[in-house]
């Protein structure tokens, strides 16, 4: 495992923000953790990357303890936090070369990986222009772009897309996808379910400091329920009626009835709705999201 954690607590003075947490991660993976705001993911990805230390238990990046081996913990890793950390009044090129440098490349290899990361995230036209006059998405490459001078073994993404709007961050999914492709492993905290349960091999939901749900996108929604048949109702009357016929859970108008999500349940049911004379306005299959998964594990809409 590139990742591992065995009862990791972290506190700020009587604050606990994780509460031993366990979390294995395979190497060519993408994990995603996700939970709302305040959940402990930034802190998560703090103490593995070495910027704070655990309050108490253990953490391994890449073999190395990340409270004792810290500097050869960030020979092997990338970081991408929240906000884009790049120099605005320096081209996009020279934020490059300056880290290469920094890396200790020497001037030519600086200038070479530069420009290859530069073509590889689509910013060449953009190259020799101030960062100040990037767009966010525009920035957002260059940040990552920035994150990958060294090839890391693991690449943290602390909520990458945030604030981004729907077609930059869309651009920058297809970056990390190539990334993995690559087989670079990533670990990546958001609060987007949909950028979880489009990127993630595996996700882990994090609640209050505690990993409370653990396993792929399909997995965590099976265990939300199953799919249910939603039947819309002219009046609660009718609705009320209906339940008499078809066992279901009514709200309002509408009529919630578990189903196995095939052709025949459904046809079975509306067969035995007219039969007994209550007509629905209207019917639409509803089968498990993450939203639903997200809202019955931490209480919280996404």
């Amino acid at each position: 495992m590139i990742v591992e954690t065995e009862g990791l607590t972290k506190r700020y003075g009587s604050a606990a923000v994780l509460n031993g947490l366990d979390l294995e991660v395979a190497e060519g993976s993408l994990l995603a953790l996700l939970g709302p705001n305040g959940a402990g993911k930034t802190t998560t990805i703090r103490v593995l990357s070495t910027l704070t230390r655990p309050s108490g238990g253990s953490a391994r990046v890449c073999g190395f303890d990340v409270a004792e081996q810290a500097a050869a913990v960030r020979g092997v890793i990338g970081l991408t936090g929240q906000y884009a950390a790049v120099d605005e009044e320096q081209t996009g090129r020279e934020n490059l070369v300056m880290i290469a440098r920094l890396r200790r490349f020497s001037r030519s290899a600086a200038r070479a990986r530069a420009l290859a990361l530069l073509e590889r995230f689509g910013l060449t036209g953009a190259a020799d222009r101030r960062v100040r006059t990037y767009s966010g998405g525009l920035r957002r490459r260059l940040d990552l772009a920035m994150s990958l001078v060294a090839p890391p073994r693991l690449l943290f993404l602390d909520e990458p897309t945030t604030g981004l709007d729907p077609v930059s961050r869309t651009t920058l999914w297809d970056a990390i996808g190539d990334l993995v492709r690559d087989g670079v492993t990533i670990f990546l905290t958001t609060q987007y379910l949909e950028e979880a349960d489009r990127l993630a091999d595996r996700i882990v939901v994090l609640h209050n400091g505690d990993a409370v749900a653990d396993g792929t996108a399909e997995a965590l929604k099976s265990s939300a329920g199953g799919t249910r048949l939603d039947l819309v109702f002219g009046c609660a009357e009718d609705a009320l009626r209906a339940r008499g016929v078809v066992a279901g859970a009514v709200d309002g108008t509408t009529l919630a009835v578990p189903s196995d999500g095939s052709a025949v349940h459904l046809h079975r049911v509306l067969d035995d709705l007219l039969a007994a004379r209550v007509r629905p306005l209207r019917v639409s299959t509803h089968r498990p999201t993450l939203d639903d998964v997200f809202a019955a594990l931490t209480g919280a809409a996404a």
